[in-house]
């Protein structure tokens, strides 16, 4: 095992309309993509698709959509630990004009106890949150075993304040410090207290403001993707998540400006494409990203 993602496994059923019928109406979309979802399944996905296939802790139930979820994670290599659940879960995506509308249909009602997985070889450790207790106990094992922790903190969940005190990486959403009721330099003191050593907060098209140790807080600007290019968003977040630990596996002595720059690049090639899995980047794909976008200016 080099890595280790846990959370709640998704299949994304993604379509491109501009409406949605009401009543007794239908309609027909331009396009759609199925593929995996879920943050950190997502995220796991793009660490793969990099070179490095991670184990991926994650509910998983007995019906045909877990089958297919499990032959695409076997396409990539990804090792799946199952936690069994009633039934799979989805989620319905209407990318649009940058924006996203989202309906989930979620279990994680857990049948059983997260199964006891041995750490020997891993380096990361990346959360999204959603499956609590074992997110927790995998970030102390890490903690105590010397092996990076990364934390997806989208939402505040029900053990976040406590979990993040075992976290080296803390990346979070705008809506994370919307739920906390605080500012994003007071989200980023947050972090900081509760023993964070790398912690940010990602602001959209505004890109990210993040520290390291005690240093200043940085300002990583977004690639200027124009507006015409941009297909869908949803997911792009995970890919960035995926894409600095596949950097920090792929090169442990470079500097967390390096990684979270070629994540930033992961992400503007992902809201190109339609779907989680049409938008993984492969490392030319993030080359050629760096070398066709500017940073954004305003």
């Amino acid at each position: 095992m080099r890595a280790l993602f846990i959370g709640q496994s998704y299949i994304d059923i993604t379509f491109l309309t501009d409406s949605l019928p009401t009543g007794d109406e239908k309609a027909i979309a331009r396009d759609y993509s199925v593929s995996f979802g879920g943050n950190a399944v997502t995220a796991a996905f793009a660490c793969a698709k990099l070179g490095i296939a991670p184990d991926l802790l994650c509910s998983l139930a007995d019906d045909w959509l877990a089958r297919m979820f499990l032959d695409m994670a076997a396409r990539y290599g990804i090792s799946v630990h199952g936690r069994k659940v009633r039934e799979s879960s989805l989620s319905f995506i209407m990318p649009r004009d940058g924006k996203r509308a989202i309906v989930r249909c979620r279990d994680n009602d857990f049948l059983h106890p997260f199964p006891p997985l041995t750490l020997t070889g891993c380096e990361a450790l990346h959360l999204d949150g959603h499956m609590p207790d074992a997110a927790l106990h995998y970030a102390k094992a890490c903690r105590e075993a010397g092996i990076l922790t990364s934390l997806d903190g989208g939402a505040v969940r029900e053990n976040t304040g406590e979990l993040l005190t075992f976290i080296d990486v803390a990346i979070v959403s705008e809506r994370f410090c919307e739920q906390l009721n605080l500012s994003v330099p007071a989200t980023l003191d947050y972090l900081r207290a509760k023993g964070c050593p790398v912690g940010g907060v990602t602001v959209g098209e505004r890109g990210m403001y993040w520290y390291e140790g005690k240093g200043d807080v940085q300002h990583m600007p977004s690639l200027a993707v124009p507006k015409e290019k941009v297909v869908d968003t949803n997911g792009a977040g995970d890919t960035f998540h995926g894409a600095y630990v596949a950097a920090y596996l792929s090169n442990r002595q470079g500097s967390w400006s390096d990684h979270f720059r070629f994540a930033r690049a992961a992400s503007a090639h992902a809201v190109q494409h339609l779907g989680n899995e049409a938008s993984l980047p492969g490392r030319d794909d993030i080359a050629t990203t760096i070398a066709t976008y500017p940073e954004r200016t305003a």
